[in-house]
C-alpha cells in the first residue's frame, strides 16, 4: 500500500476517534435515576429543561447515566418534589425552592423574593456572590445537593377578573401567588393561597380563585386564563426573575462517579441560559397573541407597588428576627442586591429608559 495512503487514512480517522466520547471507551457504571418535575407536560419549556437536562447527561456519559423525567403528579405530588428527593423516593427533582417557605422561608431567596435580584443579578450572586455557599448549606439539611437549573426572567403580575385600580381593590381578593410573596399579599388585603400548575385554570374558572399568577405569556396562554380573566397585570414585582434548581439527593449523588457528577453540573449550567434564551424568546410572540385574544393590560397602581415595598421590608425583618438561617442570607442579600441595582441603574436602566419608549414611537 501507498505510505502517503495509508498516513492519509489514519489522519483522516483520527477526528472520528476523537468525536467518540471519553466516557464510552472506559469501564463506568451503568447508572438509572428517576426525576420528578413539579411542572405539567404541557409547559414546554419548564417541563422540556428536566427533559433537556436529563438527555444531556446521557450524551455525555455516553448513554451510561440515565435519568428518565417525569412531569409534575406521575410520579410525586408536584409540590412534593423536596420531599421526594430527601427521602431518597426519588434520585433528583426540578422545582422551585420558594414552593417550600412553609419548611423554611429561607428557600424564597434561591427561586425569588419580592423586589429581589433579577436573573442576570441572582446568577452573579450564585456563582460569585457567595449564594451558592448559602444555598448549599440550606439543601444540605433536607439531603440535598442543589444545581440552578432554568430561569423564568422577569415574570407577569397575573391575570385578575376584576381591574385593580386601588390598593382597596385587593382586599379580600382570593389570589393563587406562590412563595414569599403571599405573605406580602397578605399584608395588603388578599388573601393569598398556593395551588399547583395543574390546578390553576380549573380553580379560576369555578371561582374558586378571583386571580392567578404563574410565569408569563408563553406558559400562560397554554393554561388558558385569558379565557376566564382579562385582565392581565405587569410587573410581577415578586418574581423580578425566578430561579429553578435540580435538586439531588446526597446519598445517591455521593454514589455518583466524579465523571457523572460532572455531566449533571454540565447539563444544568447548559439549561440555566437555555431556558431564559426560551422565555426571551417566546413570551413576546404570545402576548401578541394574547392581546388579540382579549387580554388587557395594565400596570399596577404607585400605591400598591409603593405599599408592596414597604410590606416586603417588614416581611424580611420579622421574619429574619425569628429565623437566624433567615436574617444570615439576607444580611447577605440585600447588600449584594443594592449594589447590583445602583450598578444597572447606571448602565441598563439608562439605556432603556431611552431606547424601549423611543423603538415603540418608530
Amino acid at each position: 500500500m501507498n505510505r502517503r495512503a495509508l498516513m492519509g487514512a489514519a489522519a483522516a480517522a483520527a477526528p472520528v476517534a476523537l468525536a467518540v466520547p471519553a466516557l464510552a471507551q472506559t469501564d463506568m457504571p451503568e447508572v438509572r435515576w428517576r426525576l420528578t418535575s413539579s411542572f405539567p407536560r404541557n409547559l414546554d419549556v419548564l417541563f422540556g429543561t428536566a427533559e433537556g437536562i436529563a438527555r444531556r447527561v446521557g450524551e455525555l456519559t455516553g448513554g451510561k447515566f440515565r435519568i428518565q423525567a417525569f412531569p409534575g403528579g406521575e410520579i410525586a405530588p408536584p409540590l412534593a418534589a423536596l420531599d421526594s428527593v430527601q427521602s431518597g423516593a426519588v434520585e433528583c427533582a426540578h422545582t422551585a425552592s420558594y414552593y417550600y417557605v412553609g419548611k423554611d422561608p429561607s428557600f424564597a431567596f434561591f427561586t425569588a423574593v419580592p423586589f429581589g435580584m433579577k436573573s442576570r443579578q441572582f446568577t452573579a450572586w450564585w456563582r460569585l456572590g457567595g449564594g451558592k455557599e448559602l444555598g448549599a448549606e440550606l439543601f444540605s439539611d433536607y439531603n440535598c445537593v442543589a444545581f440552578t437549573a432554568g430561569d423564568t426572567g422577569a415574570q407577569m403580575g397575573g391575570w385578575f377578573r376584576n381591574e385593580v385600580p386601588t390598593l382597596a381593590a385587593l382586599q379580600g381578593l382570593k389570589f393563587r401567588i406562590a412563595g414569599f410573596a403571599g405573605q406580602v399579599f397578605q399584608r395588603l388585603g388578599a388573601a393569598p393561597t398556593q395551588v399547583a400548575a395543574a390546578d390553576i385554570y380549573p380553580s379560576l374558572e369555578r371561582g374558586t380563585l378571583d386571580a392567578v399568577e404563574f410565569v408569563g405569556p408563553h406558559d400562560d396562554e397554554k393554561l388558558g386564563f385569558v379565557r376566564v380573566a382579562k385582565y392581565y397585570y405587569a410587573p410581577g414585582f415578586w418574581e423580578p426573575g425566578a430561579r429553578l434548581h435540580l435538586l439531588v439527593n446526597k446519598t445517591a449523588y455521593a454514589a455518583l462517579p466524579d465523571v457523572y457528577k460532572a455531566a449533571i453540573e454540565t447539563a444544568c449550567n447548559e439549561q440555566d441560559s437555555e431556558m431564559l434564551a426560551r422565555y426571551d424568546h417566546l413570551n413576546p410572540i404570545a402576548l401578541r397573541r394574547l392581546v388579540a385574544a382579549g387580554a388587557q393590560l395594565r400596570f399596577w397602581p404607585r400605591e400598591v407597588m409603593q405599599a408592596a415595598w414597604n410590606a416586603s421590608n417588614e416581611v424580611y425583618a420579622e421574619t429574619a428576627a425569628r429565623n437566624p438561617r433567615f436574617k444570615k442570607i439576607l444580611d447577605a442579600y440585600i447588600p449584594y442586591r443594592n449594589e447590583q441595582f445602583q450598578w444597572f441603574r447606571v448602565s441598563e436602566n439608562s439605556f432603556d429608559n431611552f431606547a424601549f419608549p423611543a423603538a415603540a414611537a418608530r
